[in-house]
């Protein structure tokens, strides 16, 4: 008889999904589930032993509207979640994200901090936690993990646009930015949600890589890793024109977003697997 443990896996086509599975289909007997193509009203959970629920309306740079978010984000994880509480199914896992806290900010955030989100998006992934913990019971397990920006391998949007441009680009106005940005390696992403579904471990995570950074260490970085020779001008104007014209950019390449999660590292015993520079080079 196995032993293996049965899980349901949503968002499985989606990055961190694809890694998951890649990483742990050995492990664990996954099986998956779509909101898109597949009906929940024949959705058979018997036999279940875990939910990861990644499948999310993700943050919208051209915004979706806030029925949407909410449809996706909290509906379908409510209708997923109540089917599983019926069906038997023992943990719940939840993939939220720091923007429960609010945005950029020079607090550091920790699993602690009142939770203010600015956006849509970011509220209803908050809305999403309360209804969860509101079902939890000894006998349903609810884990939340909250995740600043995720990179590795498959990743598209800011990172990878960033690394193409460091790639072609020799010189860029981004010096001594002095920001600090969290990120999180889909390695050790997945390496938490390992060791949440083993010890079954019930509340709020943080993921976090153990290193902060600024945009400039970040370019620097990723100049080092592909072997490119990087020059970092100050350009004052720069800066004062990008948020003008694309706040949203201004934002992330010079505020900060500083996560702290020792506390979930202790209370998981959990130690990341990977570094900032190897979760770099599987981009």
């Amino acid at each position: 008889m196995s032993t293996q443990k049965n899980i349901l896996l949503t968002g499985a086509n989606g990055f961190i999904g694809s890694y998951f599975q890649k990483t742990y289909g050995e492990k664990y007997n996954i099986k998956t589930f779509s909101f898109l193509n597949d009906d929940i009203k024949t959705l058979d959970l018997s036999n279940t032993d875990t939910i990861i629920h990644l499948s999310a309306l993700v943050h919208q740079m051209g915004g979706a509207t806030k029925e949407e978010y909410h449809k996706v984000n909290v509906e379908n994880t409510l209708l997923l979640a109540k089917k599983a509480q019926e069906a038997g199914v023992k943990h719940f896992i939840f993939m939220s994200s720091i923007k429960v806290y609010g945005e950029e900010s020079e607090e550091i955030y920790n699993e602690k901090t009142e939770c203010l989100p600015q956006d849509d998006y970011g509220v209803s992934k908050l809305n999403a936690e309360k209804a969860l913990q509101k079902l939890e019971t000894n006998d349903f397990i609810v884990s939340i993990i909250r995740t600043p920006i995720v990179y590795g391998e498959g990743v598209k949007a800011n990172i990878l646009s960033l690394v193409k441009l460091v790639k072609k680009v020799p010189i860029l106005p981004f010096y001594n930015t002095n920001n600090r940005r969290s990120m999180v390696y889909i390695g050790n992403l997945s390496a938490m949600i390992d060791t949440i579904i083993t010890q079954k471990s019930s509340g709020v995570f943080l993921a976090s890589d153990d290193k902060t950074l600024s945009t400039s260490e970040f370019i620097k970085l990723i100049a080092k890793i592909n072997n490119k020779n990087i020059t970092l001008l100050p350009i004052p104007f720069f800066k004062v024109l990008l948020k003008k014209i694309k706040p949203s950019f201004y934002k992330r390449l010079y505020m900060s977003l500083e996560v702290n999660n020792e506390h979930t590292k202790k209370r998981l015993n959990f130690t990341n697997p990977y570094t900032i520079e190897e979760g770099l080079n599987d981009i």
